[in-house]
């Protein structure tokens, strides 16, 4: 399974480590992913998604089923 969110879409990004020289070497900032088990009422079911920290948060003032059908996935797959 790839680094990324499976409701937001966040992957990792490319960037430069900038010593205090200044020469700069490429690195990844990868994304903060999480395994978390939310309870889905819909389906009535735990429900196991590989989230960022930032969708945690946005999936608390939104709710579960809200952001499903925004990021488009079926959640009895899950």
């Amino acid at each position: 399974m790839s680094r990324k969110c499976q409701l937001t879409g966040k992957k990792a990004n490319n960037a430069y480590a900038i010593s205090h020289s200044h020469r700069r070497t490429k690195k990844l900032q990868e994304v903060n992913l999480q395994w978390k088990r939310i309870w889905w009422s819909q389906g009535n079911r735990w429900v196991k998604l590989r989230l960022s920290t930032k969708a945690i948060k946005t999936l608390e003032k939104n709710g579960l089923q809200a952001m499903a059908k925004q990021a488009g996935i079926d959640l009895n797959q899950y």
